[in-house]
Formats: C-alpha cells, structure tokens, sequence
C-alpha cells in the first residue's frame, strides 16, 4: 500500500513539474548557447571578443523586445589547434551550443568543421579567408570577405603599373596557399607572369627569411605580393629593410590579412614598410561606424592614444557584423523546443564515443535563417551567398609614416577609381593616373619599373653571330694589337641605339659567338638555344624570327624588313627564234582567241545561213566559211554582206575586240624584235623542283629549312659564306657546278642586286617572314621595353637614318633600263573584252533561236509528236533549218526543183515527189516544201508510221492525200 501510494504522489509530482515547466516555457525568454573560439592573445581574437560584446549589447538594446537571447561561452584556443579542437568538443558535448563563433584561423577551421558537420552545427568565422574550406561542409559559415575576392584589385594594381612579372611570398599554410591559384590566374589575365614563388614555414627562422630574401635579389624581378600573417610578416619586411630590400626600384604589395593590422605593429616594422601598397575591404562611410569607433576609442581597447576610424580592424567591424546577424537568425527560429521532462540526456564522456554526439535540432533552422539574413552593418551590406560574403570593393592603401592613406578604390565592376562614385561607369584598370600619388620604399615618387639587372656585378652577356662573308650588317673583328674583338656593323649600331632609348640604364657586353680560334661556333639555331639554356642573357644581329625559334625565345618586335627572295640570272630573248611571233602573247590568251574565232564565226554562220545566200553551198562550204570569215575581218578583207540585224551586232563587237587584240599584239611584238628584251633564267620555283637543279643560301641560315619545306632536296641545297661565292655559282649555273637560283632574306638580297643589278633579278612571289628582331629568354621584362624603344627609333626615322649612313659608300649598280624588261600579255588584260563580245554573242544567238522555233513551232510540234527516231527528228529539223528562208529571195531566185508543191485553200501537203528517195541509206529522211507555203493550219500527215521497217526500205514517209 505504501508502495502505491508513494508512486502516487511521484506522479503527480512530474505531471505538476511538467505542466509548471511548460508554463514558465511559454512565459519566458529563449537562450540559444552559443560557443566561442578565440586566441585571446591576438589581436584578431581579442579585437573580435570585444567587438562581439559591443554587438550583443547592442543589438538587445535596439531589439528590447526579442524573445530570444545569445548566451555566448567564450573558450580559448591559445593558437593552438589542439585546444580548439578541445574547446569545440566541450561546447558540442556538454554545453550543446546551437552554434560556434570563430575559429580564428583557417587551421582551427579545417578541424572545427568536420566537428559542426556531424553535429549539425553551424561553425561561423569572422576572420578565417582561406577560398577552400567554405566548400567542404555547408555548415561553415565564411562571414568575412574571402582571400580569392582580393586578387582582383591586385591584379588590378600590376596592370595599372605595366608590370610584367611578379613574385609571390606566401606561407606554409592553409591560409597561405589558399589564394596562390587564384592570384596566378588573375595575374594571368592581365599578362603578368609569376616569376617566382617564394614559401616560408609558418615557424621560420631569420636565417631562412634572410637566406630567401637574397635569393630574391638574385631574381630581375623587383614587384613582390606578400600574403602571410601579420607576425611572419613582421619578420620579413624587417629583415628585407635589412639587406636593402626596401629602397628604391621595388614595389611590394600585401594582402588584406596584413594591411588591417599594419597600425597595430610595432614602431620598427611600421617604418620598414614605408611605401608598401596594400589592399582591404572597403568599408563604407555611416553614422553607425562613426557610433561604434568613438565608442570603441572611449573603451581603449588598442591600448593607444586614440583610435581613428581608419585604423577600426576589419576583423573586428566583422565580429560586430556576424555577432547581429546571428542573433537576428535566432529570432527568426523563434522559441526553442523545451526539453523533456523525463529525458536523460547526458553523455557518458569515454575514448570510445568521444567524437559521437547527438546532431542539433536547432542548427539547420539556425544556418537557414542566417544564410537568409540581410542588413546594412558595420562593413555594409551583410549578404551571404553559399556560405560566404558576398563580394565588395576594396581599398588600395599605401603604408606612410605613422598611418595608411588610400590612393584609390577597386571594384569589381569597374576597376580602379579615385574614389566610390557608382554614377561613373567607364573602367580605369588600364590606366596609373587614376590612383594617387604614390610613395614608394626608398621614399621615392617615381614609379618602379618592375624589374632590374640584378646587383651583382655582373653585366648582360649579348651574344653576336661570327660570320666569314655577309658581313655588310653585322661584323666581327679582331684588334691584333689590344688582343680583342671588335663587333660594328648597321644591327649592331641599331641594338646600342635601342638600349640607349630604354628609360633607365642596363649594364651590358657583346660575345662574339665563336669558338677559341675565332670560327663561328655554330648556326643561328645553336646561338638561339644558348640564349635559352641562358649561357647568354640576349642575341642580337641578323636574326630571323622564326615558330621553331619562337618555342625557345622571346623575340622583340623586328626592326629590319622581313620576307625570302629568289634571285637568278637574266637572260636575254632571241628574235631570231621561229617561234618569236607567238611571245607577246601568253598562251591562255592564244587559246581564248582562237576558241572565240570559232565561236563568232559559228555564230555568224548559223544567223546568216537562211536568209543570205553567201552563207549557203554544200557542207564543206559551210565549214570553210565558219572559220574563213572571223580570220577574214583581222584585215577587214570579208565581202559577205550581212543580212540578218543580230548578226550584224555580233560583227560589229567582235571586229572592235580584233582591232585592240591585234594593235596590242602588233606593238608588242615590233618591240621585242626592235629593242632587246630581259627575262629571268628561271620563272617559277617548281622549275627548278622538277629539274632538280641546285640552289643557294647563306650559310647557318634559316633558309635551309624553308627550302626544304618548299620541296627542294637537302642535296640540292649548297650554303655559301660570302656574296662573291654566291655571284660565281650563280654565273656558273646548275649544270656547270653552281647554282639556278639563290635564296635571301630581303635586307641581304637587296644589297646584293645593288651590286650586281645588271646581271640578277628577283623571281616569283616574296616568302613573308616577320623579319629580324632582337631574342631574349623567355619571361625576360627586357622584352617589351626594348620593343617600345625599336618602335619609338622607327617612328622618329633614325633607324633608316643608320641605314643610309652605313650603306652610302656601298657601289651604286644602274642596272638594265626598265624598258628592257619582257612583257608578256596576258588573258586577264582582255578578259573584259572577251566578257562583253561573248555576252553579246550568245544574247544574239538565243534571241535568234527562241523567234525559230516560235515561228515554225507547228513544225517542231508535229515532228516531236512522230513516232520515228530521234536521229531521225534530228534530221528532220536540221533539213528544216537548211532551207532557205522565202521572205529573204530576190525575185531572180529560184525555188528548188524537187518536186512540186500544191497549195489549196483548205490544206497544204507535201506531195511525195518533194521528199528525196535514197534507197541506199536505211535512216528515215523527211523532206518538206519551203516552209513559208505553210501557214498557221499546215499539218504533215503520215502514214504507216507504225510499219517502220517499210519506211526505212523506201527511204521516204507518204503523207495521206
């Protein structure tokens, strides 16, 4: 009974602390607990947990009536990722916060999260940048601007500033390796090439970042982005003020992570970044900014004098941001389930279920309701987009004195800009006048160009191709009594010009290409790799830019006229040959004219033949009447008189042809017998294919490939190393031991025809190259300032000015009078001529054929309509046409007498007596009267038609009576 009676009472004392539980549920605030992991040793962690403490007080301040709290329980990693680690999994286990502020860094953060994605817990970060960990797990939370939004302004900075090469300096770490991708594609994008990639331990030693350090200086490039935290950082900018990295001539640039905290370092570093740009996050103007600094300035939290608004840590102003964002998702959720009355949910703590927690059943309600949260804070607008901010503009600041001032601002959408203006739409990334003015390490207002020859003493080696001949533009000799080299020449004089015109000096000493007895030591392909295995620091001379040499070097613009010639011997024409009237015209016009004789004399046949009897006779009369009349108007010597209007138009246009063909042909050939004519040996490059002859070139040159390439035989090629070797084998020809035809870049093969003009000409088409031009390594910054300058002389015309300078007292060749030159008519000169008199020829022929067959269609119909064969038809209407046209008679004219031909009024017939009998032949054969005896009605009967074996025996069809 006492038994019954005390589980009595025991039930209803949990049903009244139940219903009591629910009551107070109702009436009462939510707490939702919320973790926090911080090192509040640093700057980051300390500035964040007062920042977050403003905000929380804040916000309940503005938001009085909420009914939900943030209760936050604040833990410390001490930097470590152990004790993050630990302090996360208290807050999951025992504490069971609905979400976790902070990591503080991205290593923390890598760990942390795994632990918020089995628990269901958002983990939020105000100060963890690294572009790779908000994919891992959607409940990571990036509530600061991401390290890969940042590499545009950057990029935006090496672009204003022309720079072509950059080095990156980036620790060891997450965070530090996180951006190198996407700072090397935006690098990419606007032609900066990353010339080297400098990695620090995140514990390295000063003997390692000076050892770095001078291996940097050994590099031409002088424009380095440093990406590090702010204690590593400190380190290296003091040790690089120490070796003279920071003088005059470089350009630095650091990320967001350490430009928020360059005010918060000490003095000494302070004054060794002098005139380093930075970049950071914009933050927008407002009264709630201006609030939250002179609040914050009242509290001394930098431990300073003061504190301006521009030294707030973005950090911070992120903390505040995030801390009101979390607390307006809480409100969303709303109240929080109670707990129940009856469960125990405690968690036995051993090795094996460390890790296994239960999941939150708030956490997914929360990381919704703060993915969609939006408010203007402190940092402008908080906006998340797949777990991360969304991206802003970014300041571009330069470290000066005892504080940062900014010389521009960069948006994504519009570049670099003075100042935030979004009324302006026009992009300015390509141009430096739209930053500020600049104070550059070294304290100096002048520009670094990017690179420099490095200080070591050592001057660029430029490497001169060694020839025996063809010395006329680069030339290398020696100096018996100093015991040296001596190199001049036109490109030689051309190259010290151009480095003369670069803005600034470059050390510099020409090597002659050669082996120790003074040969050359090899071809231009073999200078081009030592320029790439960078046994020389350039190569200049006559250097042909080619794809294959392309692969190894990086050519300037060419300064010198690019292209191949063919140069070969001239020959002059012999009158006496036989067939010497046939040359003033090519052999496609000879065709042409002939087919168009034929044609025009066709033509004027088949108009005339019914209506003049000139055109009239037997067949063979006929034939020699097409052909006889055209040739008969060369000379206007025809006495047919033309009849038919059509085919006095075709007459009329074609004697106009014939009168310019034969005075053009007339004048042509009474010149070439009266005045010697010049032609080339050799006209056509597949000549000399197809004979197999021998060519020429230069030695060590090119050319040899692109004859080959041309389809000549490495047989037939032979190299020489002077002008008057080539000048002998050219004389000789291919068949007496020299050559048909030489090969040269157009510079040389000028200054060869220049002196031998009377005795060589240029053949066929010129073979483009890109010319010659200066080679340099590949990635050398020398490249494009040595470009600007050889088109910087080419403009002003001191280029050419050298080139009249240096080839003046070259011989002077007069050369063969230009009237000598042989000139051969072509088709395409009368290719008009013969368009009109053709399209007048077939127009009259047409029109003629068409009024034939409409007038006689009667005939045509009944004939088409017959059951005899087709040769038959054929002949039948070829017989037709022969007649003679009746309306075209003189009354002299008699009408012919095969048989006779009745007419009565009611039908005409074509008697039997009219159709020619020839038994002998077995093809079928229909004669009819002249054709104007029939009118409109005329019809031809026959009959048996069916019995064609009949009439094929008789020769002749009998029409019906």
């Amino acid at each position: 009974m006492k038994l019954i009676l005390l589980f009595s009472v025991s039930l209803w004392m949990c049903s009244s602390f139940s219903n009591s539980l629910r009551t107070s549920f109702q009436n009462r605030t939510s707490y939702f607990q919320v973790g926090v992991i911080l090192d509040l040793k640093s700057e980051v962690g300390s500035m964040g947990l007062s920042c977050m403490s403003m905000a929380l007080s804040d916000f309940y301040s503005v938001h009085s009536n909420y009914s939900t709290r943030l209760s936050l329980h604040v833990r410390d990693s001490q930097g470590q990722v152990i004790e993050a680690a630990a302090a996360g999994l208290y807050l999951l286990k025992d504490v069971k916060v609905d979400a976790i502020l902070g990591p503080e860094t991205s290593a923390e953060a890598n760990f942390l999260m795994d632990l918020g994605d089995r628990a269901q817990v958002p983990i939020i970060s105000f100060s963890v940048t690294s572009p790779s960990l908000h994919t891992r797990t959607p409940y990571f939370v990036q509530a600061a601007q991401g390290d890969d939004t940042q590499v545009g302004a950057i990029a935006a900075i090496v672009k204003a500033f022309q720079w072509s090469q950059v080095v990156i300096i980036y620790e060891d770490s997450e965070y530090g390796s996180g951006i190198v991708p996407y700072l090397s594609n935006a690098c990419q994008d606007v032609n900066a090439h990353i010339s080297y990639r400098s990695v620090f331990p995140v514990s390295a030693s000063d003997d390692f970042v000076l050892k770095e350090l001078y291996k940097m200086m050994t590099l031409q490039t002088r424009v380095f982005v440093v990406h590090m935290s702010n204690n590593l950082g400190a380190r290296l900018f003091l040790k690089a003020n120490e070796i003279g990295m920071m003088e005059k001539g470089y350009a630095w640039i650091i990320t967001s992570g350490l430009t928020d905290l360059v005010y918060l370092m000490d003095s000494d570093v302070a004054e060794a970044m002098q005139g380093v740009l930075g970049v950071k996050p914009l933050i927008p103007k407002s009264k709630q900014l201006n609030s939250f600094a002179h609040r914050l300035k009242k509290k001394s939290l930098d431990k300073s004098a003061g504190i301006a608004r521009a030294d707030l840590s973005i950090f911070g102003l992120s903390a505040y941001d995030t801390l009101w964002a979390l607390a307006m998702a809480a409100e969303r959720v709303g109240l929080k389930e109670p707990p129940k009355a009856l469960e125990n949910s405690s968690v036995n703590l051993s090795v094996s279920d460390l890790f296994n927690f239960k999941t939150s059943q708030v956490g997914p309600q929360l990381l919704k309701a703060m993915s969609e949260t939006k408010f203007e804070g402190l940092t402008g607008k908080f906006h998340l987009v797949d777990g991360k901010m969304e991206s802003s503009s970014y300041q571009i600041i330069n470290v000066v004195g005892n504080g940062q001032k900014e010389v521009g601002v960069w948006i994504p959408s519009l570049g670099i800009r003075r100042e935030l203006n979004m009324n302006i739409t026009t992009h300015h990334t390509r141009s430096r006048e739209y930053i500020g003015r600049i104070i550059w390490p070294g304290d100096s207002t002048v520009v670094p160009k990017g690179w420099e020859v490095p200080m070591s003493g050592k001057k660029l080696r430029i490497g001169v191709p060694v020839k025996a001949g063809f010395v006329d533009f680069v030339r290398v000799t020696s100096d018996g009594q100093a015991n040296a080299r001596i190199i001049s020449g036109f490109y030689i004089d051309v190259f010290k010009s151009v480095m003369e015109a670069l803005p600034y000096a470059v050390p510099y000493e020409l090597v002659p290409f050669e082996n120790p007895d003074g040969s050359s030591a090899g071809t231009y392909n073999d200078l081009i790799y030592q320029v790439f295995l960078r046994n020389y620091d350039a190569a200049i001379g006559d250097i042909t830019i080619t794809a294959n040499r392309s692969k190894y070097v990086d050519f300037t613009l060419p300064f010198a006229e690019g292209g191949v010639l063919s140069i070969v011997p001239i020959m002059y024409e012999d009158v006496n040959d036989i067939w010497a009237f046939l040359r003033p015209l090519k052999k496609e016009l000879w065709l042409t004219s002939i087919a168009f004789f034929f044609l025009t004399g066709l033509t004027v046949w088949i108009l005339e033949h019914r209506v003049s009897s000139a055109f009239r006779g037997p067949p063979s009369q006929h034939v020699g009447m097409i052909f006889y009349f055209p040739f008969s108007t060369l000379v206007f010597a025809h006495r047919e008189k033309i009849v038919n209007n059509l085919a006095r138009l075709v007459v009329v246009v074609w004697m106009f042809v014939l009168l310019i063909l034969s005075s053009t042909y007339t004048a042509s050939l009474s010149s070439r017998l009266t005045v010697p004519k010049l032609q080339p040996s050799i006209t056509d490059v597949r000549e000399l294919i197809k004979n197999r002859d021998f060519v020429g070139c230069q030695e060590g040159s090119f050319i040899v490939d692109f004859l080959k390439k041309q389809g000549f035989e490495g047989s037939r090629i032979r190299t020489f190393t002077s002008p008057d070797d080539c000048d002998a084998a050219l004389s000789r020809g291919s068949k007496n031991g020299g050559i048909s035809a030489f090969y040269d870049v157009i510079p040389y093969s000028k200054l060869f025809l220049s002196k031998h003009c009377d005795k060589y000409i240029t053949v066929g088409p010129t073979h483009r190259t890109d010319g010659f031009a200066f080679a340099f390594p590949k990635g050398s910054p020398l490249v494009a300032d040595v470009s600007r300058a050889v088109i910087e002389l080419t403009e002003n015309g001191k280029i050419l000015a050298m080139e009249q300078n240096w080839l003046r007292n070259e011989p002077n060749c007069a050369g063969p009078d230009d009237s000598m030159n042989s000139i051969t008519i072509s088709f395409q000169s009368f290719k008009g001529l013969f368009a009109i008199t053709g399209g007048v020829t077939a127009v009259c022929l047409l029109i003629f054929i068409a009024s034939y067959l409409y007038k006689y269609r009667d005939f045509h119909r009944s004939i088409s309509n017959s059951r005899i064969t087709i040769w038959s038809k054929v002949v039948a209407i070829c017989r037709h046409f022969d007649q003679r046209s009746l309306s075209s008679r003189q009354p002299q004219d008699k009408l012919p007498e095969a048989g006779t031909i009745q007419n009565s009024s009611s039908e005409n017939s074509v008697q039997p007596t009219d159709l020619p009998r020839n038994h002998s032949n077995s093809n079928l054969v229909v004669s009819t009267a002249p054709e104007e005896l029939h009118d409109a009605s005329a019809t031809i009967h026959h009959s048996n038609l069916e019995d064609m074996s009949a009439a094929q025996h008789s020769g002749v069809i009998h029409p019906s009576a």
